[in-house]
């Protein structure tokens, strides 16, 4: 039954994607230009640089469930206080405390699962978790809709949320999980977690998943100013394009889960990729609503399963170092915000949306090129 909490808390960790249609509302609100706008996405995800490794250096001390716990307290504050205050200010703390949340979250909750559940069905069941986490990313943008027409609000979208994360938080801290006991060991250090980049599987699988994270939040941020630039539609009409992105991520989720328990991870990879450069290279030129919801649904399909997969395939390289492993891995999700930087910047400079779609085509392009290495493996 220590399934259940874990898969709610793995629905916590989707929060960390309103920031989507969070950053496109509050870009309304304050009158930003894309450049500035897009330093919300980037405040939330910078924090992944900063405390991913700490966090596998911190659950050797204290465990794996106390650090959910811990990434769960401050998810709730990230998500109170737009309630108590909502400023250009008050929104930058926020989504700072979103990524400190979530750091926390994505280091410590992913190898919890490992102790449940391992070997071969371990990505996928990384895969069901994201699942689940994809199912409140494609809630987030009809909820704020919903609230903005509805109540005039969409900050409504934090209520409900805040709820749902003291409920995980809750439900969790009374559920007894087992853990490897750790307190016997040698306590690792930065150089012993860095030290782990020179072997070629954890490197590669590293900015696969900068990549990865960098596209996501990429497209998500992209996706309704892209309809906006080219159809001429309202944010509230456009927001849906994000949905339309976490629903096919989400299908894709759920399909991977079992994709990956039947077939080769290397099969299931290149299927992702293409989908998901044929989704990127039709945004350079096509103009209509529904290839365009075409390409973002293939984007979201294909991008749905590869941190999935560059995940497990660290950490089965790697199982004896497997706090620092994923300590490093989630440090990879600090693509979330290199690239939304690049593609404000490409994007005020080109005065198009396509300089950010350049951005993410350039993502597109280095999992391209890990085809040949991930199907050498065994």
């Amino acid at each position: 039954m220590a399934i259940v909490p874990i898969m709610l808390a793995f629905f916590a960790m989707g929060f960390v994607d309103l920031v989507g249609i969070a950053t496109n509302y509050v870009k309304a609100d304050f009158g930003l230009s894309d450049t500035m706008a897009n330093l919300f996405p980037s405040m939330v995800f910078f924090w992944f640089l900063v405390f991913s490794v700490p966090t596998g250096m911190l659950m050797n001390r204290i465990g794996q469930k106390k650090t959910v716990l811990l990434s769960l307290v401050v998810t709730a504050l990230a998500l109170l206080l737009p309630l108590l205050n909502y400023s250009f200010a008050s929104m930058l703390v926020s989504f700072s405390l979103l990524g400190i949340g979530n750091t926390l979250m994505q280091v410590s909750l992913n190898p919890l699962l490992s102790n449940i559940v391992s070997g071969d069905r371990l990505a996928s069941s990384l895969t069901f978790g994201q699942f689940v986490k994809a199912i409140a990313s494609f809630l987030a943008p009809i909820i704020a809709g919903w609230a903005a027409v509805s109540f005039g609000n969409w900050r409504i979208l934090y209520l409900i949320f805040l709820a749902i994360g003291v409920a995980a938080l809750v439900i969790l801290a009374v559920t007894e999980v087992k853990e490897p006991d750790h307190s016997a060991e040698r306590s690792s250090s930065f150089a012993d977690c860095f030290a782990l980049l020179s072997d070629r599987v954890i490197l590669l699988s590293f900015i696969g998943i900068i990549c990865h994270v960098g596209i996501d939040v990429g497209l998500n941020t992209t996706a309704p100013k892209l309809l906006m630039e080219r159809l001429g539609m309202s944010l509230a009409e456009a927001g849906f394009a994000t949905s339309v992105y976490f629903l096919f991520r989400t299908i894709g989720c759920f399909s991977g889960a079992f994709f990956l328990a039947r077939y080769p991870m290397k099969h299931v990879f290149l299927v992702s990729v293409v989908m998901m450069a044929l989704g990127v290279g039709g945004m350079f030129f096509l103009d209509s609503l529904m290839a365009l919801y075409a390409c973002i649904a293939l984007v979201g399909m294909g991008n749905s399963n590869v941190f999935s997969m560059m995940f497990s395939r660290a950490l089965l390289h790697r199982p004896d170092r497997k706090n620092e492993v994923s300590g490093l891995m989630i440090m990879g999700l600090f693509g979330g915000t290199i690239f939304p930087l690049l593609m404000g910047v490409l994007s005020d400079w080109m005065l198009s949306q396509v300089g950010a779609v350049v951005v993410m085509a350039i993502g597109v392009v280095y999992l391209l090129g890990l085809i040949p290495v991930v199907r050498r493996e065994k």
